[in-house]
């Protein structure tokens, strides 16, 4: 199966995005159009996903705050991220719920790789991290380690909706707004931060590439 991929310009609006993401993963679910990602980025904004803390949203009044069903806790969008919507039928790719999470995660690791960065999976914390050797320990004195992608996903019908947002150039001061995903005492970082000069249009090539060594 190849999924229909489309880059949608300028800054796109959560609840009209989020509105035809949906209902483009009915039509998948009825049969009646292919599976989709869509490559997008936000204006800025705070979502809370279904277990979200209200504790864990510190500035409500910096950011718009949509309520969204997709899994997981707060999260930030906004320029410089891509957010990955992935449309697809994970009911013809096994209905296994816990290895498609694994693959999204697997094709963030792989799409970094492609810019020689080493993404891991930490357990207890969702989404892709990275060692942070260049900046001074944690209080423990454990390596620090800065979040670089996010995941969340629903699944309705077999078919997901929502999906994956990487950090390429980010202001990632915005993130202080919120306890990302409910974890604390761990930073945020993007390609960019990392001394990176990854563009957009880079990571799109690297995603499209990546995508079917994992999901194919």
């Amino acid at each position: 199966m190849t999924p229909e991929w489309s880059i949608l310009p300028g800054l796109s609006p959560y609840q009209d995005t989020c509105a035809r993401m949906e209902a483009r993963a009915e039509a998948i679910a009825a049969g009646t159009a292919p599976e989709a990602i869509w490559l997008l980025e936000h204006p800025p904004l705070y979502t809370a996903g279904t277990s979200a803390d209200p504790r864990d949203l510190t500035d409500p009044d910096r950011f718009p705050v949509f309520q969204t069903r997709r899994g997981g806790q707060y999260t930030y969008h906004g320029p410089g991220q891509r957010v990955v919507y992935t449309m697809l039928d994970v009911g013809a790719r096994g209905r296994d719920v816990r290895q498609f999470v694994w693959q999204l995660e697997e094709w963030v690791i792989a799409t970094l790789d492609a810019f020689n960065v080493k993404g891991e999976r930490r357990a207890g914390r969702v989404g892709v991290w990275v060692v942070r050797p260049d900046l001074p320990p944690a209080a423990d004195g454990s390596p620090r380690e800065d979040k670089i992608a996010a995941i969340g996903v629903r699944l309705r019908r077999w078919v997901s909706f929502h999906g994956i947002a990487i950090n390429v150039e980010p202001d990632l001061s915005h993130f202080g707004g919120i306890v990302p995903c409910g974890i604390q005492g761990h930073g945020v970082t993007s390609l960019v931060d990392l001394g990176l000069p990854v563009t957009m249009a880079d990571l799109d090539v690297a995603l499209q590439q990546t995508f079917p060594r994992v999901f194919d």
